[in-house]
């Protein structure tokens, strides 16, 4: 019998993914929930097992292709003997999906009709002609008709065979309202233009391209300005050296950062200050009575942020757990796609990487985001006295739109004065 695989659901606002890599080939055997191909979202990388053991009959995707939510990946045959695969077998009538004309991606090379039938498809309607007979998706039809659009004004759509999406319906509004460019700047359509020597070209992760788009759209959108203040890290330091080996010992190795004192002294400041941590809805302003912490972690592919949920109630051993277990999923890159949704706020660390002062970028729908920077020794006057002090910028960005300045600077007041004295942090001021 013949076992689809298909393109599980990929999280929230996640609609579609890009076939990054086969683990399995054509004709090998694989076990029950072994990974059988890599697929790239727009945040992390999805491993898909098989859903029995069998032989990889055949790959309908190839690499690099994008791929919908429950578009078909592969087919499995039953018949793998002693670990050995056999060779792939023409699909029988009636188990694989008939052809569909909008579709020929997800249809896979052992499912193909027979050669005559095969001649005939490019004399077929085109696959654009075809969505008119396939009905749109409920959301998208509901769009269409607030709009006075009917499936044959957008052709063939995105979803399985060819359903128009509600993505395909916004894109098609967005493209329809964009003001064509005047003659004098109408340019042909840019070419790859040729490499030098000791020049190469790689293609843009769809993790990068999309990193890309959101911070271009955060800046399109919001009304980003950013406050910097500093701080004396001194006791923190005399804190945590006094109490990091006792702490490692009681809580199985857990290592004491700081972090932990950053997350606890901005939770406090949030809860004095909700704008910071609140959202823009359309007309709306949304308040919340909890913090999920975004934590920016670099990884192979780039920067992502897993979120902290409740951050409010955790503590100093439970943030630092979470953080190092995010850093190191980070890399290996297994992190969850509901991991990294629902942040509230976040916060970068520049400063592992030797930044002195910078302007973080906010992280949409977010608010606000908190730099930290480099501990770096400067002379400083204490008292009438030039002493030299463990010092670091930190920098606030914020959308002006729903945060004022006098917000937005008594916030980083706060933050500032809980790590001057960690007692504030526990004693909850």
């Amino acid at each position: 019998m013949s076992i689809e695989v298909k393109v599980p659901a990929l999280g929230e606002s996640v609609t579609t993914a890009t076939v990054a890599r086969w683990l399995k080939q054509e004709g090998e055997s694989v076990a029950a929930d072994e990974p059988l191909v890599e697929l790239e979202t727009d945040k992390v990388t999805v491993e898909v097992n098989a859903p029995q053991a069998g032989v990889l009959a055949s790959i309908a995707t190839k690499e690099g292709e994008e791929v919908a939510v429950g578009a078909t990946l592969a087919f499995i045959e039953e018949g793998a003997r002693d670990g050995v695969a056999e060779p792939p077998r023409r699909a029988r009538p009636g188990v694989n999906p008939p052809p569909e004309p909008a579709g020929p991606v997800s249809r896979p090379a052992s499912a193909a009709p027979a050669a005559p039938a095969a001649q005939a498809a490019p004399a077929a309607q085109p696959a654009t002609a075809a969505a008119p007979n396939v009905p749109p998706l409920p959301a998208a039809a509901k769009l269409m008709a607030e709009h006075g659009l009917k499936p044959a004004d957008l052709g063939a759509g995105a979803g399985k065979d060819g359903r128009i999406t509600k993505g395909d319906v916004l894109a098609f509004l967005e493209k329809a309202s964009a003001k064509p460019a005047a003659p004098a700047e109408t340019r042909a359509p840019h070419a790859p233009r040729p490499l030098e020597e000791g020049e190469e070209r790689v293609r843009m992760t769809r993790l990068r391209r999309t990193i890309a788009q959101r911070l271009k759209e955060a800046q399109n959108t919001a009304a980003m300005l950013t406050t910097f203040n500093e701080v004396d890290m001194s006791a923190v330091i005399e804190l945590r050296n006094r109490y990091r080996e006792a702490f490692e010992k009681k809580h199985e190795g857990v290592r004491l950062g700081f972090m932990s004192f950053f997350v606890r002294a901005c939770c406090v400041a949030l809860r004095e200050f909700p704008a910071v941590n609140a959202e823009i809805d359309g007309d709306d302003v949304i308040y919340r009575n909890f913090v999920h912490m975004g934590i920016a972690v670099g990884g192979p592919n780039g920067l992502v942020v897993p979120v902290i949920r409740h951050a409010e109630r955790k503590s100093f051993a439970e943030i630092e757990r979470e953080i190092a277990d995010f850093g190191r999923r980070a890399r290996e890159g297994t992190l969850k796609l509901e991991e990294l949704a629902g942040g509230t706020f976040s916060i970068t660390n520049g400063g592992i990487y030797g930044s002195l002062m910078s302007t973080p970028i906010l992280n949409p729908p977010q608010s606000a985001i908190l730099g930290m920077h480099k501990i770096q020794e400067r002379p400083v006057a204490i008292e009438g006295r030039i002493e030299i002090r463990p010092m670091m910028y930190l920098a606030l960005t914020y959308d002006h739109r729903i945060i004022d300045g006098r917000e937005a600077v008594s916030f980083l007041v706060r933050v500032k004065e809980g790590i001057e004295d960690p007692r504030r942090l526990l004693l909850d001021l």
